[in-house]
């Protein structure tokens, strides 16, 4: 844990810290049954102040709360949700990018392929993981397991958690775009059921590479654009430091892509966010996912692919203004 604190979590945190010390202080001392009476009561406290400030978070703490680096990541959920889990390496073309964790696992007993972005802990993870930012060679190898899922008949997982595809040279050079494209277009023709979930952040095409799924859900506090707030404040304000205003008018929330008709349903997170309870936001997703495989088992192949092709055509509306 990194102990970072955002500042509108900082009151929860400073409760907490004073239940800690009253517990403390109660353990041996002959008023601890007094006591106990007003941990319980701060306790109580602490988790409607929770439920009031988290159910109140404009779009900018929701990104940064999205960012939190204490956040589970793609591998924290296969761990929880997945058993059997096989990582699977290498793009059969120029190497392995860490930065895409892919594999295959059982979800409820069932074979799953499973892929997804991740990132590190520390800045020794971060770099061997680029900061979960793929290169060509990821999204290659993404594709690879998507022809493997294909083959045998296994639905796709899909853990969505990246700023952004990397704008590097050597990833140009390699054929980002290409790449990316080459995943829009295989995963919009795959026969099998897919789901992708954004449990982070879900940046730019980088996302959008394996997130083009019968089934888009969101976490609770996950965000979701088609650039990321610092990269949009670079281009329309010329200033990085116009952030904070790029994400209030991206729409990038859950609630927000509900609305629009891009995601598909919210999972709960656990109170105060996931980073304060991956198995309880485990135990949320697992069931809606229980949900969605099953729906979507239930029908052929050529229906989920035109029911999918809809869902997409779907997003977005052209309005024509004409004036007077």
């Amino acid at each position: 844990m990194s102990g970072k604190v955002l500042e509108f979590e900082r009151p929860i945190v400073e409760l907490e810290s004073k239940i800690r010390e009253l517990k403390t202080l109660s353990v041996g001392n002959s008023a601890g049954t007094d006591m106990a009476g007003e941990i319980a009561r701060l306790e109580e406290k602490a988790v409607q102040l929770q439920r009031e400030r988290f159910a109140a978070l404009t779009p900018w703490e929701q990104l940064l709360l999205a960012k939190h680096p204490d956040r589970p990541y793609t591998l924290d959920y296969i761990g929880e949700l997945l058993t059997e889990f096989v990582e699977l390496r290498g793009d059969r073309t120029f190497g392995d990018d860490p930065a895409i964790v892919t594999g295959l696992a059982r979800f409820e007993g069932d074979p799953v392929v499973v892929m997804g972005q991740q990132k590190g802990r520390n800045t020794k993870e971060n770099v061997y993981r680029n900061f979960g930012m793929a290169r060509p060679e990821g999204y290659r190898k993404a594709q690879r397991m998507m022809r493997m899922a294909e083959q045998f008949g296994m639905p796709i997982l899909c853990f969505i958690d990246t700023a952004g595809a990397y704008p590097g040279i050597d990833a140009e050079e390699r054929g980002q775009a290409e790449a990316i494209a080459t995943c829009l277009e295989r995963m919009a023709g795959l026969k099998v059921p897919t789901i992708s979930i954004v449990i982070g952040e879900g940046g730019s095409g980088g996302a959008l590479a394996i997130g083009v799924t019968d089934r888009i859900l969101m976490l609770e506090h996950s965000v979701y654009s088609v650039i990321s707030p610092r990269g949009c404040a670079s281009i329309l304000w010329k200033d990085a430091d116009a952030e904070r205003t790029a994400a209030e008018q991206l729409r990038m929330t859950a609630h927000d892509l509900v609305g629009l008709g891009i995601c598909d349903e919210i999972i709960p997170e656990a109170i105060g966010g996931a980073h304060r309870g991956l198995t309880t936001t485990a135990l949320a997703m697992q069931e809606v996912l229980r949900r969605h495989l099953t729906d979507l088992r239930a029908l052929t192949p050529e229906v989920r692919c035109e029911q999918r092709y809809q869902k997409f055509r779907r997003m977005g509306h052209l309005e024509t203004v004409t004036q007077a």
